[in-house]
């Protein structure tokens, strides 16, 4: 009896759990239906890999809706229109952009819409359509995708024929660099060895030289003193010598003065006086050397006897 009792509470306690899930489902399709929606088209230019049906629409962060359709453009294939239906209290204005997101690293792909200043006007207000058209704005994956584009170009034209036979070239042109250098590495050993010596030496002649000049240093500081007394003693003598001509000039400035005005009036003559003297000695000179006998005695000198 214990046990018939127990299956009939479980049984009408499932039984109540059920019509209350039941009842609950029917209210949430209620609200649901009551529930005020807009339509908006958004046109995306570029891959919408991972984007589906029913996947959340997304306005700063807040899911606001859900794509209800995903097509191709008619016109032209490269462009994806996604049917998207969002909450009609959704402020989308008419700088409101969307583009593709992923809410996580392993998460799904969403469309997110962003944007949208409060003085803008309502974009149903001017596009009068049944599903206006949201503008896009590039993902971050389409960024990326681009940049790698970009950079597999730059790279085709980095590594075209010709550049890759160039830089061959300078690779081949390196090798024999490297060969040369490895062959004559005993001769630049032995050149650096020399350019040690020389250094070492340089570096010895370099101390000496330092000691020299410091010895140098010593002896005219030690011998500086004395010179300079010398020099002063010197200069002191000068000094007395010239006050001394100084004293010689004062008293004998009559004399000089005379000696100036007259003497030097009198050397003229004086000088030609002693030019004739001196013609007339050469003169006498000339006699003497010629016949002195003659000049002396005043006849010519006896000549000698010659035997017949």
């Amino acid at each position: 009896m214990e046990t018939k009792a127990n299956y009939v509470l479980i049984g009408a306690f499932t039984i109540v759990v059920g019509i209350g899930l039941l009842l609950f489902g029917l209210w949430a399709a209620k609200y649901s239906s009551e529930r005020s929606w807009q339509q908006y088209q958004v046109v995306f230019r570029e891959a919408v890999t991972g984007l589906s049906v029913g996947s959340p629409v997304q306005y700063n962060g807040i899911a606001v809706g859900s794509i209800t359709k995903l097509s191709l453009a008619p016109n032209d294939p490269s462009q994806v229109i996604a049917q998207i239906r969002v909450d009609s209290n959704t402020p989308v204005k008419t700088d409101t952009t969307a583009k593709l997101a992923i809410t996580s690293l392993t998460g799904p792909t969403i469309i997110q819409l962003s944007g949208g200043t409060p003085g803008s006007k309502e974009l149903v207000d001017v596009d009068k359509r049944d599903a206006p058209v949201i503008r896009t704005s590039p993902s971050a994956l389409q960024n990326i995708t681009d940049t790698a584009n970009r950079i597999v170009e730059k790279m085709d034209q980095v590594l075209s024929d010709e550049n890759v036979a160039a830089i061959s070239g300078t690779l081949q042109n390196l090798q024999k660099i490297s060969n040369d250098l490895s062959d004559r590495q005993a001769g630049v050993q032995a050149l650096l060895v020399s350019a040690r010596d020389a250094a070492q030496s340089l570096d010895a002649t370099l101390k000496t030289a330092n000691g020299t000049l410091a010895d140098l240093d010593q002896n005219v500081v030690k011998q500086l003193p004395a010179t300079l007394d010398k020099l002063d003693a010197a200069l002191a003598k000068l000094d007395s010598a010239a006050g001394n001509a100084d004293a010689i000039m004062g008293e004998n400035r009559q004399a000089i003065n005379s000696f100036a005005n007259d003497g030097l009036g009198q050397l003229g003559p004086t000088l030609n006086e002693l030019r004739g003297l001196i013609r007339d000695l050469r003169r006498v000179s000339d006699r003497l050397e010629g016949n002195p006998a003659r000049y002396l005695l005043g006849r010519d000198a006896p000549k000698e006897f010659e035997p017949k």
